[in-house]
């Protein structure tokens, strides 16, 4: 995994934080970190000096908060020249108990109709006021990710491209809220099957979408959005409704 694949995802979520809560809001932006798949299984979160400048706390108070991270078994910290703190792999879902436990306290129409209004907006944003030409490189990019990616990859990457418009739209409110409402969702992806057929279905709209907003076309950008959060929202509902 290359530093650019994730860094404008890393940039999204971590944040600085409110003297008040930096414990807590630390703690929450590194689990929108890991729920996310920024850092995927067995690889290092950002260094501890990293992490506490983006979020600007104190290395005390981030090895508290990575303490809490090991005991609840999301991350583990190694020692040595190649050590540093590592996510571990998400426990596979055990059948129809775990997959109501997970969602049991989600409001799934919530989520999606949340999700949709500040997708279709970051979409809509970047294509108005448009993107200059290293932007629309890390677009493209993003879209190739996509693309290229591996089937047990595919999510991590739909995820970042997403982020990538969010962050792109010029509203740093926006993109993190969205970051918070895609941690939701890739809980709620977690609950179902990956489905080939899909895949390649959102790849076309994924394509879409960033034709239309590297074209500046608003409009197009915004129904092409809105037609892709639709068909995510109905497997959603279809398999957890």
């Amino acid at each position: 995994m290359s530093r650019t694949d994730t860094d404008g995802g890393l940039a999204t979520v971590l944040r600085p934080v409110r003297a008040g809560n930096g414990f807590e809001e630390a703690l929450e932006q590194i689990l929108q970190v890991v729920r996310l798949g920024l850092v995927p299984a067995g690889e290092r979160l950002p260094s501890e000096r990293e992490l506490a400048e983006r979020l600007a706390i104190s290395r005390v108070t981030l090895r508290e908060v990575l303490k809490v991270l090991q005991d609840q078994g999301l991350v583990a910290a190694r020692r040595g020249r190649y050590g540093g703190t590592f996510v571990l792999p998400r426990p596979e879902a055990g059948g129809e108990d775990e997959l109501r436990r997970r969602i049991r306290d989600v409001d799934i129409e919530d989520v999606l109709r949340f999700r949709e209004v500040l997708e279709v907006g970051a979409a809509g944003l970047c294509a108005d006021h448009g993107l200059d030409d290293a932007r629309a490189r890390r677009l493209r990019a993003a879209l190739a990710h996509t693309r290229d990616a591996p089937l047990a990859d595919y999510r991590r990457q739909d995820t970042l491209l997403h982020l990538t418009l969010a962050e792109l739209s010029g509203s740093p409110t926006l993109a993190g809220s969205y970051a918070a409402v895609r941690a939701s969702v890739n809980d709620l992806l977690d609950c179902i099957p990956l489905l080939v057929r899909n895949l390649e279905h959102s790849q076309r709209q994924h394509t879409a979408v960033v034709e239309a907003v590297l074209d500046g076309d608003a409009d197009g950008a915004r129904a092409a959005m809105r037609e892709h959060c639709a068909g995510t929202a109905a497997l959603l509902r279809g398999f957890l409704a």
